[in-house]
Formats: structure tokens, sequence, C-alpha cells
């Protein structure tokens, strides 16, 4: 495993992180989960992914029951806050940071996050509202760091620009050869302020692994056949001419003498602002296959030709 430093903080976190959205939600057996989990720690994963409102706190109450036993200093945890927890429930209000906050800690089992991170922007509460209150929790001692997912630019810059205020160190956003738009604006403005990526989705939701075949029927234990979590897969990404355009990338992931799916995490791993990329796992092995990635090293002429292939289907 290696590991890169999260923005202008002291950590150091594995370059391949895990994460736990749709999984370990309700998407597949909390057994299966912990295991995935504790193969992670076996690996060399360090830094493990959450949100409150990934299964409304099922997600989190499974790594609160993994982690149980093992050295709090051994993992660095980031969980998120915006998300609908109930009808009035959600969003970046003071109230809702300190109310969210605490609820989380509870089901993770733990004193305090390492990264707490607006998953979210929300326009409906003040930004030096929201700063004031993650500051706050941060003298507390109940969050180390904090991080946005998908904000607009224009936020960001406001959120770093402001004085007196605990800055952001991470940006999460979706990131994959399928989807490399934040590369284009978003890393270099984030690298001013002393940001980092911890990027979703490297491989587009399990496109990018090669186990969807063009004109052929859905994997039975695959996550686009799944009844909860199919819905998240785009369309667009299942159709006949974007999975024969994955399937020539698998002579180039050959000649690196990797998965495709390792393949695919290395091009994301390419840009030195990423620290991290987030996968999802239903099985061990997928976590001892992908974690494989951070070690491993492509010419940019593969990429290249990867990003050929992918392009007619860039919007």
């Amino acid at each position: 495993m290696k590991y890169r430093q999260l923005g202008d903080s002291d950590l150091q976190i594995s370059t391949i992180s895990l994460g736990s959205w749709l999984t370990y939600a309700g998407g597949i057996e909390k057994t299966q989960a912990i295991a995935c989990i504790h193969k992670a720690f076996d690996v060399g994963i360090n830094f493990f992914d959450t949100a409150n409102v990934y299964g409304r706190g099922a997600a989190e109450t499974v790594l609160g029951e993994a982690f149980t036993g093992m050295d709090r200093s051994s993992f660095i945890l980031g969980t998120k806050v915006f998300g609908a927890m109930s009808d009035t429930d959600k969003g970046l209000s003071r109230e809702q940071i300190i109310k969210q906050l605490d609820a989380s800690l509870k089901r993770l089992k733990t004193d305090y996050v390492d990264l707490y991170q607006c998953h979210r922007y929300d326009t409906e509460t003040p930004l030096e509202e929201t700063m004031e209150a993650l500051t706050a929790e941060v003298k507390k001692g109940k969050v180390r760091y904090i991080g946005f997912s998908e904000w607009p630019q224009d936020k960001i810059v406001e959120a770093c620009e402001m004085g007196d205020m605990v800055p952001f160190v991470s940006s999460q956003p979706q990131y994959s050869l399928l989807w490399p738009y934040p590369q284009n604006e978003l890393f270099d403005l984030c690298a001013d302020y002393g940001v980092t990526q911890i990027v979703w989705s490297p491989l587009a939701q399990g496109i990018l692994t090669g186990k969807y075949k063009p004109n052929g029927k859905l994997p039975g234990s695959s996550r686009a056949a799944s009844e909860s979590m199919g819905s998240m897969v785009p369309k667009r990404w299942l159709e006949t001419p974007v999975l024969e355009a994955v399937e020539k990338l698998k002579p180039l992931a050959d000649e690196a003498g990797l998965t495709l799916a390792q393949f695919a995490l290395a091009w994301v791993l390419r840009k030195a602002n990423v620290s991290s990329a987030i996968i999802g796992a239903s099985r061990p092995e997928q976590v001892e296959e992908n974690a494989k990635a951070a070690e491993v090293q492509v010419t940019n002429e593969l990429f290249f030709r990867a990003e050929d292939i992918l392009k007619p289907f860039i919007q």
C-alpha cells in the first residue's frame, strides 16, 4: 500500500480507501461487509469513508461494529453531513451539524472523526454559519479536519478565504475514466488552497471492472442487478456502445499486467492532487485485488490510448 498526504493536514491516507455508500448501507449482509473492512486493514488500507445518510445510519453502524476492539489510532475515519435523516433533519445549519455529528459518533462508537465532510452545498444555510459550526466542532476535539463533496467552485473559494475558520483539507468528487471532468478546473483550484481529492466511484459504479458485457445479461451479484443499488448506476453507462468501448480497454490493462479495475484505479491515482480513490467491495477478494492498484506503474501512453477509446462517451 502507498500513502499520500491529505491536503494541508498531518494525515497520511492510503491511496486506496474503502467506502460504504451502497454496499454497507444494506446492499450486502453485515457479515460480508465486516469481512471486507477487516480485509482492508490486512492489505494496508487505513482510510474508511462513510456518511450519516448511507442507509440513514446503517453504514456507520456497520463500521462501528467492525472497528470494535481496534486501536483507534490505527485507522482514519471520515463521515459526512447534509443528507436527509428525516423529514426535518437535513442540511448544514449549526443545529444539524451538532446533532448529526453526535449521532454519527455514537453509531461509529468513537469520540472523534478524523475527517468531517459537507456532503453537498446547503443553499438554505449561510456559509458563514456552516463554517463557524464546523470550526467549533474541531475546537471541541470531535473533528480533526474538515472537507466537502461536490461543492460549487465559487463557494469553495468563499469558504477557503473566510478568515478565522478551520480550513478545508479535502474534496470528494466523482472521478473516473468515464467521469474525468473534475481534473479540468477543480484539481488546480483545490491545490491553490491546500486541498486534495478523495475521489468516489473511480470504477464508474463497477462499469470499469469489465463485469458488464455488451448485449449480455446483468451479472446476478452485480450492483446494476441489485434491487437496492441498481438505480444508482447511470443507464447510459450500460448501453452497448459504452460497454464495447470498455471491452477495448482490456488489452491495455493486459499490456500493463493489470486487471481492468487496477488499470482504471491507476489512471485515477496518476494525478498528484488525488490523495485516495474510494473503492466499494462486496467480497474481501475485491478489496485485495483493487488494493494492488496502489503499487503499480503504468506508462502515460497506455492511459492516453484509454482516454481516446472513451472520448466519444465523455460529454
